[in-house]
C-alpha cells in the first residue's frame, strides 16, 4: 500500500548543457558533475519557490545526504534535463529525487536523491518550513 510518505510530485526541470569541460580523461561526464546537474537544478528550483526577499536572506536550504545512481555515461556534446521531484516535507525537510536525460533520449542516464533541509540564514541552524513554501511543495508542477 502506498502512503503519503511513497509520493512523488515533479517540482522543476531544468535542462542544462554539456560542457567540453565536464568530461574527465575517461572521455565521458566525471562523475562529480552528476551531482553539480543535481546541484543547479536544487538551486534553481529554490530560488522559483520561495519568495525573491526570503530566498537566501532569511531562508535557506542544505543538503543533508546525497546519492547518485550512475547508469550510462554523458558525453559531450549535449544537454541534460533533470528532472526534480519532491516528496513529502517533514518540519525541516523534504526528500529530493533526481532524474538525468540527454537530449531526447527517453532512457535515464542516472538517477539520484537528497534531503533537504530548510535553515535560518542568521542561525545557520534546521528551521521548520514555512508554511507558504509548504503549501507549494505540495503543490504538483504544472
Amino acid at each position: 500500500m502506498r502512503t503519503m510518505a511513497d509520493e512523488r510530485r515533479l517540482a522543476h526541470i531544468e535542462r542544462i548543457p554539456v560542457r567540453w569541460g565536464d568530461m574527465d580523461a575517461m572521455g565521458h561526464v566525471n562523475n562529480t558533475i552528476y551531482f553539480r546537474y543535481m546541484e543547479q537544478a536544487r538551486i534553481s528550483w529554490f530560488s522559483a519557490m520561495v519568495p525573491e526577499d526570503e530566498a537566501w536572506q532569511s531562508t535557506g536550504i542544505v543538503i543533508a545526504n546525497a546519492s547518485c545512481n550512475y547508469k550510462r555515461p554523458i558525453t559531450y556534446p549535449g544537454t541534460v534535463e533533470v528532472r526534480l521531484d519532491v516528496g513529502a516535507p517533514g518540519g525541516s525537510s523534504v526528500p529530493t529525487y533526481y532524474e538525468l536525460r540527454v537530449d531526447a533520449d527517453p532512457e535515464p542516464y542516472a538517477d539520484g536523491a537528497a534531503v533537504v533541509v530548510f535553515i535560518g540564514m542568521k542561525t545557520q541552524k534546521p528551521a521548520r518550513i514555512p508554511e507558504s513554501i509548504r503549501a507549494r511543495l505540495l503543490e504538483a508542477k504544472t
